[in-house]
């Protein structure tokens, strides 16, 4: 199939059980494995790495288990963060 007929649900579908960088609205940005999601793109993250950025450099916090509202969600990149 070509690519450019996905839809977003499809290839969300297809990061399910694999790393997603999920770059919010805040100055915040999320790494984890993504577990599910529903319509409205609330994600359920495992073994989530966060991402904060302020003045004085960047904070990071390691969270087991979250619950995303896609509200917050700007954009996603499949993959995971780049090193």
């Amino acid at each position: 199939p070509n690519p450019s007929h996905l839809l977003p649900s499809e290839v969300m579908d297809k990061c399910i059980g694999s790393k997603l960088w999920v770059i919010l609205r805040n100055e915040r940005e999320l790494v984890g494995t993504l577990k599910g999601f529903d319509l409205y793109v609330n994600m359920v993250l495992e073994d989530v790495t966060e991402y904060e950025f302020t003045p004085e450099g960047c904070n990071t916090t390691t969270l087991d288990t979250i619950l995303l509202n896609g509200n917050n969600v700007a954009m996603l990149v499949p993959g995971g963060k780049p090193e």
